[in-house]
């Protein structure tokens, strides 16, 4: 009876043992393009503690909440924001129908190719850009019209589609959250209804996942049916502290856990890491010149400056692309 109390107590050991590798090597697979570092233990730890039934920091499935910016934290955002880039081709594209844009700016200088013309046109500028290309139709015809653009539009950087430009790293987070029970979320300053027609095949995040900015529209109805038609007026703007606001009021819980890559993403890790529990917020940090692009503080684009100088004090994890990622995109 002893031998067999102890050939049974061994084997239990043994099989805990088989066990406990294949959890920890399906962890390592799961999140196979970050190297080993603080960065994946934090991920690994924060996961692990929220979903140990028991636990002290558990967290029942239906309030794990994940939010991702999308511009920077899952794709590339650099040489501009991408919706920009649509919102200069749809100009380009209307153009022939407006003829007196050739001498009216900021349109004619973005005809004529001098961005820094266009840029000193200043938000006034932008606006109107962000008008003509974004409203004055109805949302169904805007939806295919960025459809359709996002299906060729390419990185002129990289030369890559758009949506080939996404970060390997954060997919398999996303992925990895969501086969530990999470519902996660986009939370961007990116139009909401730009984002929306392609996310679910890009990221994995459907629609109704995905919080932005929006236009104020109308509901009209025609000949044709009943439509919602696009206004060139901002009905909100889901960047900096309008991030807390929409997740509120789109999601209406707060999230434990949040993602984003720059200052105006520092709203929404605050808002999510002082909130009660184990809570987990980190920082993309683009300083991978070789594989991707370096900057912070001195960037029009995914300026992060006041994040960054607070992550130690707020908690949050700075996560180095040069040393944290071992791939960068998909197809590496």
């Amino acid at each position: 009876m002893r031998r067999t109390a102890i050939a049974s107590a061994v084997a239990t050991c043994l099989i805990g043992a088989v066990v406990f590798s294949s959890a920890a090597l399906a962890q390592d697979d799961a999140l196979s393009s970050w190297n080993d570092g603080a960065a994946k233990q934090a991920i690994v730890d924060f996961v692990s503690a929220v979903t140990e039934e028991g636990g002290a920091d558990y967290v029942a499935p239906a309030d794990r909440i994940a939010t991702f910016d999308n511009d920077g934290t899952l794709w590339v955002e650099q040489p501009m924001y991408v919706q920009l880039a649509f919102a200069f081709d749809e100009v380009k594209r209307m153009a022939p129908d407006h003829p007196e844009w050739k001498d009216t700016e900021p349109f004619k200088s973005l005809l004529a190719g001098d961005m820094k013309a266009v840029a000193a046109s200043g938000k006034k500028g932008l606006a109107q850009i962000i008008g003509v290309s974004h409203a004055g139709m109805s949302n169904a015809e805007f939806i295919e019209t960025a459809t359709n653009w996002i299906k060729t539009a390419k990185n002129p950087k990289t030369g890559r589609l758009n949506t080939d430009d996404i970060y390997e790293p954060m997919l398999e987070l996303i992925d990895y959250l969501k086969a530990n029970e999470f519902d996660v979320f986009i939370v961007s300053g990116g139009g909401i209804e730009f984002m929306r027609p392609w996310t679910e095949a890009t990221y994995g995040i459907p629609p109704q996942n995905v919080v932005g900015s929006s236009v104020k529209m109308t509901y009209k109805v025609t000949d044709d049916g009943p439509v919602l038609m696009r206004d060139a007026e901002i009905a909100f703007v889901d960047d900096g502290p309008g991030k807390p606001v929409g997740i509120q009021s789109h999601i209406g819980k707060r999230p434990i856990a949040s993602f984003g890559n720059s200052d105006g993403d520092y709203q929404m890790l605050e808002w999510a890491t002082t909130g009660p529990g184990r809570t987990l917020g980190m920082i993309v940090h683009h300083d991978d010149a070789t594989r991707e692009f370096a900057y912070d503080r001195d960037s029009q684009f995914g300026h992060l400056d006041k994040a960054m100088d607070d992550a130690a004090k707020q908690g949050w994890v700075l996560i180095s692309m040069k040393d944290d990622w071992a791939r960068i995109f998909p197809d590496e």
